[in-house]
């Protein structure tokens, strides 16, 4: 340290030290404290000297080690895991980031361009039936090994009641397509917003056409992020872990049938959690809020009569108002989100 050394030599030269150290307007106890201390200058503002503080050339060692060819692809916790290995510390995790952030070389180190995040879909939003539908496709194993059919199946979000179903011997946008031709003549569904994932049915350009003269708004799931419709996932679950789900259908016949009373079973005697325990039909509907009121108005009375049974009021059941697909909102309750 400069000061240090200014005062050692004017005392080596037969000043007084407190006379040299009143020179620099500093204490005899400053210049001793700075004497002992390796860091040097403690003042606000002044230069400090780190001992431990990396070099340029130390700098430049972690980014070439970081961007060649060997190590392009790790993350700082496997290259110093496999540095010490070899018997080479260059750096510490927590220094490696550092560095690595500092040049903006934490996410991608490659000269090819960096790969780009897919843009999360939109947030639906449904406060009634027939608004926002959900539809996916799934295989059904068949007995001829290699071969399956495949279960095109639409939901309603709002009320999680199948609305339209297909099961045929291959995946195609024609015939996705005469599925949503049949569900519109079967009811308006104009204005409906319909999300998918990504896959060819769903995109063909005989799919998107119809859709587009039949006035349905499609979105689509980021590939292969199947949380982004997740109430069809959820449905699939339901449908292949049911008492009675054959190992594999015979035929196309007897996939169908199947399907038919499992579509029956599933949309009227369901009782389906996310929605209170109630049936899809009976949430469709409308019936689900009267039968609300007489769970409360039977919970209501079990507690004017009893009180001492219950430490706390009693927790009433509740419609949900409004159902999220892909919700923004990460504080949402989760029984309002998918």
């Amino acid at each position: 340290m400069l000061a240090v050394e200014l005062l050692d030599e004017a005392v080596a030269n037969g000043a007084r030290l407190f006379k040299a150290c009143e020179v620099l307007d500093i204490s005899v106890r400053t210049y001793y404290r700075w004497k002992s201390n390796k860091t040097g200058d403690l003042r606000k503002g002044a230069a400090k000297r780190v001992p431990r503080k990396l070099t340029e050339v130390e700098k430049r060692e972690i980014i070439n080690i970081s961007c060649s060819e060997r190590f392009a692809d790790s993350n700082p916790y496997q290259i110093v895991a496999i540095l010490l290995e070899e018997g080479i510390y260059i750096a510490s995790v927590s220094t490696f980031y550092r560095v690595l952030r500092e040049y903006d070389l934490v996410h991608h180190r490659r000269k090819g361009r960096a790969g780009t995040a897919k843009k999360a879909p939109p947030e639906l939003v449904t406060t009634g039936p027939n608004q926002v539908w959900s539809w996916d496709i799934t295989w059904l194993k068949s007995s001829i090994m290699g071969m399956y059919f495949y279960a095109y199946v639409v939901i309603d979000v709002w009320s999680r009641k199948i609305v339209g179903w297909e099961i045929n011997v291959k995946e195609s946008d024609k015939i996705a397509s005469e599925l949503f031709k049949r569900l519109a003549s079967e009811q308006n569904i104009r204005g409906i917003r319909l999300h998918s994932d990504n896959g060819n049915p769903m995109k063909g350009a005989t799919m998107l056409m119809t859709l587009y003269k039949l006035g349905v708004i499609p979105s689509f799931s980021r590939p292969r992020v199947s949380d982004d419709n997740a109430y069809s996932e959820s449905l699939f679950k339901t449908l292949k872990y049911t008492a009675g789900f054959p190992k594999c259908f015979s035929d196309l016949s007897h996939a169908r049938a199947w399907m038919a009373d499992f579509v029956n079973w599933y949309n009227t005697k369901h009782r389906h959690s996310g929605i209170g325990y109630v049936t899809p039909q009976q949430r469709h509907s409308g019936e689900s809020n009267i039968i609300m009121k007489k769970r409360n108005q039977t919970l209501a009375k079990a507690y004017a009569l009893k009180p001492e049974r219950w430490s706390l009021k009693p927790a009433f059941w509740n419609d949900i108002k409004k159902v999220y697909l892909n919700p923004s909102c990460k504080k949402l309750k989760a029984s309002q989100c998918a």
